[in-house]
């Protein structure tokens, strides 16, 4: 008789959790500075990481070593990174007040907030409730923020886009009332309603009581446009349009590119196309896909939990065959169209409304007031005195939306009064680039990225001038460690943190996202990233074809063959 396979550890607190409740209650109480462990996990369902200042630790007044400075990270779930400037405004204020007097704009177009102490985190989502958003869903192990185009044009294709983008987020959303309880109502008027009873399919239709085995990612995008890096997604939709009308969409399943490198059985992967689907299908096939990842998916193993390793154990021939169970009849195949074309949406555009918008590159999305850059007072002038509609990018920068074109002389004076560049200032190769928080909040880190990008993208401009590519396109993409939070895998050039002050060079990935970059080479000292880059570029530059990007020279020439030209230079 065959043993019933042991479930992670999580698995057992999501059981016990009476739909996301936990002790939190209890715990927001009491007098600690932390959360205790179980109710850690379940905050991520919440919307809030707990986390601690790691350039404190080990560091005390009498040289003795501290204890950990703890407090809670919190993500605004911000679906297709759509917001008012009343809601960034709310979030700047949050960041002086109660955070750490900065604000991270994420590679999914969200907000996270950081230094939050644990007797002000409800006060905190309270807030973001209170100018309708939320911090539900936008972690733990349920379908997180959705990704969608973030550019204002106005067109029943870009309507269409982002209807399905606000319906997957509405039908896919946790229906537990714990997040209402803990963090809505009202302290002292509001009933308590701590319930823990009923199936879960009367609480969670979709999720059930134990959610699912992983985090799980959606992005909506257009052929021509993929700044959302839909193959990086558990789940992906490809608008085809014909005739200026979106039609249905091609559906892909199973990117993600988080790894272990100790781990063999782990690995990025990028999505593979399943089926198409009609605008009315859309949805319902969406719930399908959640079903088949929540009941199938490793449960005992959250190293091996995203859907891709279920598809990669079972193949995308069985999936799709379960989805179709599910949804109750069979898909059409894909049709011809896919990706062929990415845009940052930097820089001054027309709406095609007679109203402009203003895409404004934040390096690596840190929103701080300093000597040299004033990115808070900037957006709070620009936002009082032009009140323009709020995007968030998926490179981690902002759209400034619904401006008169009169509007641009003092949009640009607010811009550099405030010592920050012009988007049609920034280097090509800068505004590509972007990087995970990394150090000091992220507890998985191992080394910088966010604070030192800069630094190298300074280095690398002075060597691309050089070589007269200063004009060429290609990712740059940095992370503090194999958990991929900035997309380095299928980047031009992915930088993986390994060890303290060393890197994994990844080289090939692909401007479009449709292909993953290879190992170049390993453990690579930060101050020798761009040195050890040079030779590469040259070569580039030397024996490149009619229009080849550096990412598709160096997939065409071959890694292994890359190495061996430099080692016999």
């Amino acid at each position: 008789m065959s043993k019933e396979p042991k479930l992670s550890p999580v698995e057992q607190i999501k059981i016990d959790s009476r739909f996301l409740r936990g002790t939190i209650q209890q715990d927001l109480a009491n007098d600690s500075d932390q959360f205790d462990k179980d109710n850690s996990q379940l905050l991520k369902f919440h919307g809030t990481y707990q986390q601690d200042d790691r350039d404190s630790r080990g560091k005390s007044a009498d040289g003795g070593k501290s204890a950990k400075a703890f407090s809670m990270m919190t993500r605004t779930r911000i679906p297709g990174g759509r917001m008012t400037s009343e809601q960034l405004i709310a979030h700047l204020d949050l960041c002086d007040t109660l955070g750490n007097a900065t604000l991270k704009c994420t590679t999914r177009q969200a907000l996270q907030l950081h230094g939050v102490l644990k007797s002000n985190l409800r006060e905190v989502i309270h807030r973001i409730c209170e100018v309708n958003l939320s911090t539900l869903a936008a972690c733990g192990d349920v379908n997180r923020n959705i990704m969608c185009c973030p550019a204002p044009i106005k067109s029943s294709v870009y309507d269409e886009i982002f209807r399905l983008t606000e319906e997957l987020k509405d039908h896919l959303a946790p229906k537990t009332k714990a997040y209402y309880e803990l963090w809505v109502r009202d302290e002292e008027t509001g009933e308590e309603t701590l319930e823990g009873g009923g199936e879960p399919e009367e609480i969670e239709p979709i999720y059930g009581k134990t959610y699912l085995p992983r985090k799980f990612k959606i992005g909506v995008t257009l052929p021509e446009d993929n700044c959302v890096d839909v193959y990086t997604q558990d789940l992906g939709y490809i608008a085809v349009v014909r005739d200026g009308k979106v039609i249905g969409y091609n559906v892909t399943v199973g990117g993600g590119m988080g790894m272990t490198p100790s781990a063999a059985k782990t690995f990025p992967a990028l999505a593979q196309r399943m089926a198409f689907v009609t605008c009315e299908q859309a949805v319902g096939v969406a719930e399908a896909v959640v079903k088949v990842q929540r009941d199938f998916g490793d449960r005992t193993d959250r190293k091996r939990a995203r859907m891709k390793y279920l598809i990669f154990d079972r193949g995308l021939e069985w999936f799709r065959g379960e989805v179709e169970k599910y949804y109750g009849q069979k898909l059409a195949d894909c049709t011809e169209d896919d990706v062929t074309g990415v845009d940052l949406h930097m820089g001054w555009h027309p709406q095609g409304d007679g109203k402009f918008f203003y895409g404004l590159n934040v390096e690596n999305g840190r929103l701080y007031d300093g000597e040299d850059r004033r990115w808070k007072t900037a957006l709070r002038e620009i936002c009082a005195e032009l009140n323009p509609s709020i995007r968030l990018t998926g490179n981690q920068s902002i759209i400034l939306c619904d401006l008169e074109e009169s509007a641009l002389p003092k949009l640009r004076e607010i811009i550099q009064r405030n010592k920050l560049p012009l988007s049609e200032e920034v280097s090509t190769v800068r505004l590509w680039s972007m990087a995970c928080v990394a150090l000091p909040t992220c507890s998985l880190s191992i080394t910088e990225s966010e604070r030192v990008l800069p630094q190298l993208m300074d280095q690398m401009e002075v060597e691309l001038a050089k070589l007269g590519l200063e004009k060429e396109a290609f990712t740059v993409r940095m992370t503090g460690c194999p958990n991929g939070c900035a997309r380095p895998y299928n980047a031009d050039v992915g930088l993986v943190g390994k060890a303290v002050g060393r890197y994994t060079i990844y080289l090939g990935g692909q401007l479009i996202g449709k292909r993953l970059a290879k190992i170049y080479k390993d453990l690579i000292p930060f101050e020798q990233i761009v040195p050890t880059l040079v030779p590469v570029f040259t070569e580039f530059k030397a024996n490149r074809t009619a229009n080849e990007t550096f990412g598709d020279y160096c997939a065409r020439i071959g890694v292994e063959n890359l190495t061996a030209a430099e080692a016999n230079a």
